[in-house]
């Protein structure tokens, strides 16, 4: 970027021992930034591989957090940064975009009515990732536990995964989209403010952009910017899948009564259970940390009670 202009986007990409994506994601941003004046800003949580090195090499401002302090605080501290930018792309490391991916992000904010867009994800291979989300309720989650998340995934009142693949051709505006890349408004991020870092991990996403819709925002899809998504497999890691479970009862449990809630964590521990039976290892951790707080991760330990007083 010129250092005369005034940068219209600010770049967050927080890492966390993230060698193995540094050079894609350096190399994919280059070039979709080339003629989009901008900063990129790194935050990293306190890794202990080559990530810093490697991104201060390719001339990326990088800010250690001394710590690791999660993806949201992460994602504050970028932000603290970047106040003079007009729109904020936060990314994961493990991502490689298309050339024109920003530039046409970056239209779809042009709708004041937008303040969050989300691309087309596809993983390194090629595939369609379904990234697109509905907000979670009791029937999402008890259907998931009575027929799996393939069988309902058609049926949106039972399904929180949006798996029709028609559905990822077309602009839509979504309840909310898988927090890897997402391109923000400033107004966005002014009225909607700080993300929440009592999430360290998961939750964050849903949270956010429930905040952006409720200060009037909509959370739009755009098929035409496409990105590249490893991603990390957390439904598979037991520590990873215990602190999804048990953020996603939290952040329900934020906005519903007693009754509610319980009925929302009796089902996320049905779903959990009815898969840690046929042999899910990181199942049966979640389960076990939904009923038991000092089975949880250390990230989350020192949540509260899941139920509602």
């Amino acid at each position: 970027m010129n250092e005369t202009q005034t940068p219209d986007v600010g770049v967050v990409i927080v890492t966390y021992n993230s060698t193995d994506h540094v050079d894609g994601l350096v190399r994919t941003l280059a070039t979709s930034l080339q003629n989009v004046a901008h900063r990129v800003v790194a935050i990293d949580n306190q890794s202990t591989d080559d990530s810093v090195s490697l991104l201060r090499a390719a001339g990326i401002e990088v800010v250690e957090m001394g710590r690791n302090a999660g993806y949201s605080a992460g994602l504050n501290a970028g932000l603290r940064r970047l106040t003079d930018v007009r729109v904020v792309l936060i990314l994961n490391p493990d991502i490689e975009l298309a050339p024109n991916c920003i530039e046409t992000m970056l239209h779809v904010l042009e709708d004041e009515r937008v303040g969050i867009v989300v691309p087309q994800t596809r993983d390194p291979d090629g595939r369609l990732s379904l990234s697109q989300r509905r907000d979670p309720t009791f029937w999402r989650t008890f259907g998931a536990a009575l027929f799996g998340g393939s069988h309902v995934s058609r049926w949106p009142h039972l399904s929180e995964f949006i798996a029709d693949e028609t559905s990822y051709l077309q602009p839509c505006d979504i309840d909310w989209g898988v927090g890897a890349v997402m391109l923000i408004s400033r107004t966005c991020i002014d009225q909607v403010g700080d993300w929440d870092e009592s999430f360290f991990l998961y939750s964050e996403e849903p949270d956010y952009c429930q905040g952006a819709r409720r200060a009037g925002f909509a959370v739009r899809y755009e098929p035409s910017a496409i990105v590249h998504h490893e991603g990390g497999g957390g439904v598979s890691q037991p520590r990873l899948r215990s602190m999804m479970v048990v953020n996603k009862v939290r952040l329900y449990r934020r906005q519903h009564g007693r009754v509610a809630s319980s009925a929302f964590w009796m089902a996320e521990i049905l779903n959990e259970s009815t898969r840690a039976l046929s042999g899910n290892k990181a199942a049966r951790a979640a389960a076990t940390a939904l009923l038991i707080p000092s089975r949880r991760p250390p990230e989350i330990q020192c949540s509260v009670s899941l139920l509602p007083r």
